[in-house]
């Protein structure tokens, strides 16, 4: 049996989530757009209440929920719907930046965009995955409307610094959304303390379910629907909503508020003991800052081996991989933008370490990986 250890791909619902979700259902099935009676309305309160707790967790003050199907769309509707209200609202600004190493699911809405009039600037990383504070700030001229961040690498892990792009953007006149898919319950995260103002996540990456995430929104910020039928979500968002999905969203968050403290200790002693053990088989390299970086992430460059035959072997006994889930099997972006070759990029191994990751596990991981290295090099 595979251990698995990509939970940045996904992690398993907490059976809390699940009996939490469990009434919506078949019990209490009902529309929670059929306010006529009491089922719709029961149904219409619960997203209420998960719709003020979800804004509550993430600190986000008096700012807009959006329930989404994940932070896919939550990304494309933050991104494509400012760009949109701006065009119709007349603004002068067009202009959208970004890192290199974003997300598909931010990058490709922005090269969208830029297919449709809008300029674009992607900005390389540092060698550490961390932007450039001097080239982001050369980069927010007058003509900048949005730039596009997340707060942690979905394959590296490293954080980045939210509070002072927040800062740079609020003086600047430029509108800040951030990619929090993989942070939301694994680390600090305050919307509103950190001056963000458009904030996207996913039930999945916090141990909740697959196909629903939010979107938030700061008082004032302009966003133009992107899927129209109904007129739910404020009107921002049509579709009836998936209320065993939304209650669901809130369970994950409060679970992974409440333990994410201890969880992140024991994750990061974890994480330090498998990145100390695979450092000590030579040819082995960090990608991406140690610090700042989510404390269950580890992702490594193996030297003297052949990609696809170590990950071949290391299939054997690990789920684990060599970047994104949404990659499809093509070479990281991310690590190119590190500086990484292809070749080198194939030879890296992405670890996720979740909830459920055990000291035993770890020492299988560092086992598994140091026969197959082994095994390659001989």
């Amino acid at each position: 049996m595979q251990t698995y250890l990509d939970h940045h791909a996904t992690t398993p619902c907490d059976p809390a989530v699940v009996a939490a979700m469990a009434p919506w259902w078949s019990d209490q099935f009902a529309n929670p757009a059929s306010r006529q009676y009491r089922p719709g309305l029961a149904a219409a309160a619960a997203v209420e209440r998960a719709r003020g707790r979800v804004a509550e967790l993430l600190g986000a003050g008096g700012a807009q929920v959006v329930f989404t199907s994940g932070a896919t769309e939550a990304n494309n509707l933050a991104i494509k719907g400012v760009a949109e209200a701006a065009l119709a609202a007349g603004g002068k600004r067009r202009r959208l930046v970004s890192l290199a190493t974003e997300h598909r699911a931010v990058l490709d809405p922005l090269r969208y965009l830029e297919r449709h009039g809008f300029p674009l600037t992607l900005l390389p990383v540092q060698a550490d995955g961390l932007p450039d504070q001097a080239q982001l700030e050369a980069a927010l001229g007058p003509d900048v409307l949005l730039l596009s961040a997340m707060a942690a690498n979905n394959e590296i892990g490293v954080l980045a610094p939210l509070a002072p792009i927040a800062q740079l953007c609020r003086h600047r006149g430029v509108l800040f959304h951030c990619d929090a898919a993989q942070a939301a319950g694994h680390i600090p995260l305050a919307m509103e303390q950190l001056g963000i103002d458009l904030l996207s996540l996913s039930g999945h990456k916090c141990y909740g379910p697959k196909g629903v995430g939010a979107l938030l929104i700061r008082p004032g910020v302009k966003v133009a629907p992107q899927q129209h039928g109904g007129g739910q979500e404020q009107g921002l968002r049509a579709g009836t909503l998936a209320v065993p999905l939304i209650v669901g969203l809130e369970a994950a968050l409060e679970g992974a508020m409440a333990d994410r403290e201890l969880r992140s200790e024991r994750l990061g002693r974890l994480r330090d003991q498998l990145w100390q053990a695979l450092e000590a088989l030579g040819q082995v390299r960090l990608n991406g800052a140690l610090a700042p970086r989510l404390p269950h992430n580890l992702n490594v460059c193996v030297g003297g081996v052949d990609g696809t035959a170590l990950h071949r072997r290391l299939r054997q006994h690990l789920a684990v991989s060599s970047g994104s889930a949404c990659s499809q099997g093509n070479p990281s972006h991310v690590l190119a933008a590190l500086g990484r070759s292809r070749q080198e990029a194939s030879a890296s191994i992405r670890f996720g370490l979740g909830r459920g990751t055990s000291a035993a596990e770890i020492e299988l991981a560092i086992e598994a990986v140091a026969e197959a290295v082994a095994q390659e090099r001989n």
